[in-house]
């Protein structure tokens, strides 16, 4: 018993399936995507910060047609274990921590603000307007952007390569939406390369121009490949992660009204919580053996692949009261969306400012929002999300 990833009906709501299967165990092994999946909490964690499980990447085949998605991967934070990853982790955060996520707070909120007011002014011209066009998808592109330094004639070009490049982690894609990806990946690097060398000559107040300069304790520094997948890695993950909790939190929020309601800029810090939490954008993510491992009970031999089911821990019932309930004001909230061990995520912090910044400006400049159709739902099981989010209100 697992569930077709690619049903319709479990896409729009996999909740119950997870329930399911909680019931019945906290790992099981999923014949058609060929990975085991746990389920609960305890196994999500366990197989998040187990050091025998591992982000062991292995090049897409054939190599020779996936020659930049496979480079940007290879070298990336995401896909290295140490010490490789213990390198690239300290020069990168080394080039974070140099007060770019609170120079941008001040940025992102005027930011969000001027995205919502374009969205209202729809709304009073047209009757609706779309919530992820208009503010989700545009204010991590731009925020990402600003981050890294990207001119603003290049930014519309961001978006479109990175939407590309995630559908190559979904199960089963089509041929040519792999050729797609590969020829967005092969775009952004020659892309990227350019901006590198522009930073070399001609340093920024930029991310970019402080991974370049950032140097270890023992003089490494990011190769050129390192630096193209970090700066392509901030851009994916930033920006999928972003704009899907936004849309479907925000659509939570309609469904939910008393929630919305009951909004306050005191409550905005657990209700970002409870959003990532209530409706995962990433559903899934997997690690690899690099020795037998144990999972609750479930034996990963090296190099086999255990995935856990991010959405299905955060509605355990053993970790979170009334799991299926949004609550805005949940104090004991501990979700697993930004991951856990080695591999949490370097940009949680400016996620969270995004999407404060942006439901603070919604709920205080469209107060009266409601959906004015039902959503358009994205097709994939992995990255979870909606293509559209009409509202209507005052």
């Amino acid at each position: 018993m697992t569930f077709d990833q690619r049903d319709p009906a479990f896409i729009a709501d996999p909740y119950p399936a997870f329930a399911a299967l909680r019931e019945a165990g906290e790992v099981h092994h999923h014949e058609q995507m060929g990975v085991a999946v746990a389920v609960s909490h305890a196994a999500c964690s366990a197989v998040l910060r187990h050091r025998s499980l591992g982000r062991i990447w292995s090049d897409v085949k054939p190599v020779e047609q996936f020659m930049s998605f496979n480079l940007l991967h290879r070298n990336s934070l995401l896909e290295n274990e140490p010490p490789t990853h213990t390198r690239l982790r300290r020069l990168v955060a080394a080039a974070f921590g140099r007060g770019h996520v609170e120079r941008l707070r001040p940025w992102v909120a005027d930011l969000a603000d001027r995205l919502v007011d374009e969205l209202v002014a729809k709304i009073h011209d047209q009757g609706q307007a779309d919530l992820l066009a208009h503010v989700a998808a545009p204010l991590p592109v731009e925020v990402i952007a600003e981050l890294l330094g990207v001119p603003g004639q290049d930014r519309y070009l961001l978006q479109p390569w990175s939407n590309a490049i995630v559908k190559m982690y979904e199960y089963g894609l089509p041929a040519d939406q792999q050729a797609l990806a590969e020829r967005a990946a092969t775009e952004f690097v020659a892309y990227l390369r350019e901006l590198v060398a522009l930073r070399r000559k001609s340093p920024g107040n930029d991310l970019v121009s402080d991974l370049v300069a950032v140097t270890d304790t023992d003089g490494a520094r990011l190769t050129e490949d390192e630096l193209v997948a970090t700066a392509v890695l901030l851009l994916m993950a930033g920006h999928e992660a972003t704009v899907n909790v936004i849309g479907n939190g925000v659509f939570a929020l309609m469904r939910h009204r008393s929630q919305w309601e009951r909004l306050s800029p005191e409550l905005m810090p657990t209700a970002v919580e409870e959003l990532i939490r209530y409706d995962s954008p990433l559903q899934l993510f997997e690690r690899t053996a690099t020795e037998r491992v144990e999972i609750a009970g479930h034996v990963v031999e090296p190099g086999e692949k255990i995935a856990a089911l991010l959405g299905a821990a955060a509605r355990d019932p053993l970790v979170f009261e009334n799991p299926d309930e949004l609550n805005i004001g949940r104090e004991k909230n501990q979700h697993l969306g930004f991951g856990m061990g080695i591999h949490y995520c370097l940009g949680a912090p400016l996620a969270r400012i995004e999407v404060e910044a942006a439901l603070s400006s919604l709920h205080r400049k469209l107060p009266g929002a409601v959906l004015a159709a039902e959503p358009n739902r994205r097709a994939e099981f992995v990255i979870r999300g909606l293509h559209s989010l009409q509202l209507s209100g005052e």
